[in-house]
């Protein structure tokens, strides 16, 4: 079996075709949990499965999470995706290339052989302002749900120092994932303001069930947060994250919040094959 690993940000991924059956027979969260788990022999954040699409796309991405969860939609997947499409001749136009995920049509451009941006679904849910009690404390968070059926992100306003203290953060974060306060679970943002129109943030990842080096829709949670809270008036939202820098353009006017555009590197790691038996 054939794969591809990249990564954006620092948050990394396995690609896998299936155009043309190359999974049959193969139970993709299985394969998911041996190849983010280190058991192929390397880790990774997430498994992306690369399937035809109707007319409306250039292809289809299913994503898997870390522990073979099926996920939403992955704002950095994507991008390392749209790459991947490029590189690999599935793409007509690499100005206007149509990825078909499970939250919805994702838009995605080539900027430069490495920076890449992604168009993220639009928000189904916007809470800014959502209360949740963690071992005693009371959180403020923002709830956003990015397309339909959405990704839940919480965005927990903190200091910067204790963003830089991701070991100290770990079971609050843990605790916020699983509270009943969302439904579905959430990923969780840690972000603060250092600047006019930047912000420093780690997120808790659902499925990865830790701290990663960088989420793509946190990204868009916490720009849609920090704007509509008033405290970045202007774009773009300039996000650092432990693995690198993602910048975040909002649109916000009287039809809501639409096109938030995440963009940012890509990499390609390596190319490999690996047995897999069912």
């Amino acid at each position: 079996m054939h794969y591809t690993r990249m990564h954006g940000a620092g948050n990394s991924f396995v690609l896998i075709e299936n155009r043309n059956g190359e999974l049959r027979g193969v139970d993709p969260g299985e394969l998911a949990v041996l190849l983010c788990s280190g058991n192929a022999g390397f880790r990774a954040d997430g498994m992306i499965v690369i399937t035809g699409a109707e007319e409306l796309a250039d292809f289809g991405m299913l994503f898997y999470n870390a522990d073979g969860s099926i996920g939403e939609m992955c704002g950095n997947g994507a991008r390392c995706l749209a790459r991947y499409g490029v590189e690999h001749g599935m793409v007509k136009n690499p100005e206007k290339i149509r990825i078909a995920a499970t939250a919805g049509l994702v838009l995605a451009k080539k900027i430069t052989q490495e920076q890449y941006e992604v168009r993220l679904n639009d928000p189904s849910v916007i809470d800014l302002h959502r209360r949740v009690t963690v071992f005693g404390t009371d959180y403020d968070c923002s709830y956003v749900e990015l397309g339909k059926p959405g990704i839940p992100h919480a965005v927990v306003e903190i200091e910067e120092e204790k963003i830089k203290n991701p070991d100290k953060l770990r079971e609050t974060g843990r605790a916020l994932r699983h509270s009943s306060t969302f439904p579905r679970g959430a990923n969780v943002t840690f972000a603060c303001m250092t600047g006019k129109q930047t912000v420093r943030a780690i997120t808790f990842e659902r499925g990865v069930e830790d701290f990663t080096l960088a989420c793509g829709t946190g990204c868009g949670a916490t720009a849609v947060t920090f704007r509509m809270r008033g405290k970045i008036p202007e774009n773009p939202v300039e996000i650092e994250m432990p693995g690198g820098h993602l910048s975040v353009n909002v649109e916000i006017n009287s039809s809501g919040v639409h096109d938030i555009l995440l963009r940012g590197p890509t990499a390609v790691i390596e190319e490999g094959e690996i047995e897999w038996n069912s």
